[in-house]
């Protein structure tokens, strides 16, 4: 295909959703590989180049308006190399044209429309751009328009802005080295981000409303180190306006990406792999200490919903399932935004009949809507739990509509396996599973934990995207971190050498390919990474936590697992790698925070067992309903020789009984042999 000219679109041999989508566009689409570019290159004609996902909604009307619209195709065709972008299969990509983007001073997200030289180099761009103009913004035509003319009238402007962009983006990956952070710098910043809270709604700041699930665990683990209130209110009023908001869907579980509004109302509806995955972390979190049923529930719909409606489709001419999680359900259906799941009061009348009035009054249901003219089902007029008996009622009542909601065109789906986000979902489900006492959910985690060491790591590196039997994209650094921390998450839940052993090899994999000999840090690309013009670096989180801050904690772990200090000595430089920008703005390091707090204050749980037994259980039985974010777990068996480095070495039965140590600092208790001693020894009290 290389040195073809090409005018047809491209994507029709594409495995992701979203560039299927596209396939049919008179826009003669490419790819983003080599072919395109040295196309661009041979005919000197910019790139213009269009990221987004299947879940997008503003993707879906650009792409009606505009990408299917012949004239304009037309224009695009004559004027430009054009290349649509999946930015879930190529993070690295549109992390970085996103961040050009933001040099320019304009918003990011999605669609993101930038215009590139031939050889990648982005100069000007923009999202959403309507077909004419409205909004406030020119209409996409016109923009095509001038584009070209300055492309082939004005070099210089374009060289200008090439260079000035350049600069600027190299600048962004040299990160702002720092001190240590202190326990007490933390809470420092943990008091200034919680003043941010929305006092009634809940959440930070006002519309729209995103989860921020890192910042949660930031309050909350401030809590939990300093006893203030303030931050287990601000996580608890968060927690339940959205688990009781539109942004949760009532009927079959799981939560949508964010609210338009300030109330948790109105959703902007597609559901992504990985909010779920962290906010049934946080959950769990804030259940094993507030025991809410609410919390409870949402966790286990949640889960519900992950293994009924979130397991990959294994091949083209297959319904069979895989043990790996997809990535996204669509906002839309039927080209509607939202149509799937709303309602209007006479349809519920007919499912409910007798029971209708009971429900519609809980869930805000009325025959004007709460939302243009339908309704979002919610609980938000009053977030309480009502009766057992009530409750009950009204469960009858969301399984009759459930069933009937099963006969509406459902949303598309968009089943990509992500590593990345698999490590998210692997590392939540096997710790809920445990907190929750429900094996099958750490079964599920291991049988998805499998699945990526089996298909998606050939020849010993790990890739980035699955899909139906087609394996695409190198692995970023957070395909690695989040895969780690569900390894090490597994091992500590089962007691699998496997999981640590898999663990420190990709470790090993991401000191030699990705991290910054000069500056410290890891970089979010391989060092043998192909078609980028540049390796971005950063510290902060976006709608998923860092990779750098994930580190932090997933050498914090292997450090207290295995006693080998280099892992302590690589999260130490990890941290001071990027403490010189908490000045500057520590609101988006929430991620690196948890992790530097957790280095300084990890609990370690050593329980020695009998070979051959079951005897720790008895301890775990005790411990799962106690919410202990720094606490890292480690089943020994007698016979098993810990390292001489490892704090807890030596250490065994007593009396041929089941013990565990508590350590820190490198420092152990004495044996404890009995589960009340050991919750007194973590909560002072038995």
């Amino acid at each position: 295909m290389i040195g073809i000219k090409m005018t047809a679109n491209r994507l029709a041999n594409e495995t992701s959703p979203y560039l299927l989508q596209h396939q049919d566009n008179p826009v003669h689409w490419h790819p983003w590989d080599e072919a395109a570019l040295e196309t661009a290159q041979r005919e000197n004609k910019p790139i213009l180049l269009s990221v987004g996902y299947a879940a997008c909604h503003w993707c879906h009307v650009m792409a009606h308006e505009s990408f299917e619209n012949a004239e304009i195709a037309a224009l695009m065709n004559r004027h430009f190399v054009n290349i649509k972008v999946d930015r879930e299969e190529r993070p690295d990509l549109d992390s970085i044209y996103q961040s050009a983007l933001a040099l320019l001073g304009e918003h990011g997200g999605w669609p993101l429309t930038m215009f590139l030289t031939p050889k990648g180099e982005p100069f000007w761009g923009g999202t959403y751009f309507p077909p004419e103009p409205r909004y406030g913004r020119p209409g996409f035509p016109q923009i095509l328009s001038g584009i070209a003319e300055v492309y082939a009238r004005e070099p210089e402007k374009v060289e200008k802005n090439v260079a000035g962009l350049g600069n600027a983006l190299a600048k962004l990956s040299d990160n702002l080295k720092g001190g240590t952070v202190s326990l007490a710098q933390i809470n420092e910043m943990a008091e200034r981000l919680v003043k941010e809270c929305d006092p009634v709604n809940g959440g930070i700041g006002q519309a729209p409303k995103f989860p921020q699930p890192s910042i949660l665990k930031l309050f909350w683990r401030a809590w939990k180190r300093s006893g203030q209130a303030v931050f287990r209110q601000a996580v608890e009023r968060a927690l339940t306006r959205m688990s009781q908001g539109g942004i949760y869907d009532h009927l079959g579980g799981g939560f949508a990406r964010y609210t338009v509004d300030e109330r948790w109302l109105i959703p902007h509806f597609e559901k992504m792999l990985y909010d779920n995955a962290q906010l049934i972390d946080v959950l769990t979190w804030v259940w094993q200490e507030s025991e809410s049923p609410l919390f409870e529930q949402r966790v286990r719909e949640t889960v519900d919903w992950l293994l009924r409606d979130m397991m990959a489709q294994e091949s083209e001419n297959s319904d069979s399932k895989v043990d790996a999680f997809a990535s996204t359900l669509d906002a839309d259906s039927e080209s509607e935004e939202g149509k799937f799941y709303v309602w209007q009061e006479s349809e519920v009348d007919e499912v409910l009949k007798e029971a209708s009035p009971a429900f519609k009054a809980v869930y805000d249901v009325s025959a004007v809507g709460n939302w243009e003219g339908k309704n979002i089902l919610n609980r938000l007029r009053d977030t309480a739990i009502l009766s057992a008996s009530e409750e009950k009622e009204l469960k009858s009542a969301r399984d009759k509509l459930f069933d009937r909601r099963k006969d509406r065109i459902h949303p598309g789906w968009d089943d990509k396996v992500l590593a990345d986000w698999n490590g998210l979902m692997i590392a939540a489900l096997a710790r809920a599973g445990r907190a929750f006492k429900e094996p099958d959910w750490v079964t599920a985690a291991e049988k998805a934990f499998a699945f990526v060491q089996e298909t998606m790591m050939p020849e010993g590196r790990l890739h980035h995207s699955w899909r139906r039997g087609h394996l695409k994209h190198a692995a970023t650094l957070d395909d690695y971190a989040n895969l780690t921390d569900a390894g090490l998450s597994l091992y500590q839940v089962t007691g699998k050498n496997t999981y640590l052993e898999q663990a420190e090899s990709w470790c090993q994999t991401m000191d030699r390919h990705y991290w910054d000999h000069r500056d410290g840090g890891y970089f979010f690309t391989a060092d043998d990474a192909k078609d980028l013009i540049l390796r971005s670096k950063s510290a902060h989180d976006n709608a998923v936590p860092s990779g750098n801050g994930t580190m932090v904690a997933v050498l914090t772990q292997l450090f207290y697992l295995t006693g080998n200090d280099a892992y302590r000595e690589r999260a130490e430089q990890l941290v001071t790698s990027f403490t010189g920008e908490l000045e500057r703005n520590f609101f988006p390091l929430s991620t690196l925070l948890n992790g530097a707090e957790f280095l300084q204050s990890a609990q370690q749980l050593v329980i020695v067992k009998r070979p051959e037994s079951h005897d720790e259980d008895a301890f775990i039985d005790a411990l799962r309903e106690l919410s202990l974010p720094n606490a890292i777990f480690q089943v020994v068996s007698g016979d098993e020789k810990l390292p001489e480095s490892h704090p807890a070495h030596g250490k065994g039965l007593v009396d041929g009984k089941p013990a565990v140590y508590l350590c820190q600092n490198q420092s152990c208790s004495l044996p404890m042999t009995e589960a009340s001693a050991v919750l007194q020894a973590l909560t002072g009290s038995t």
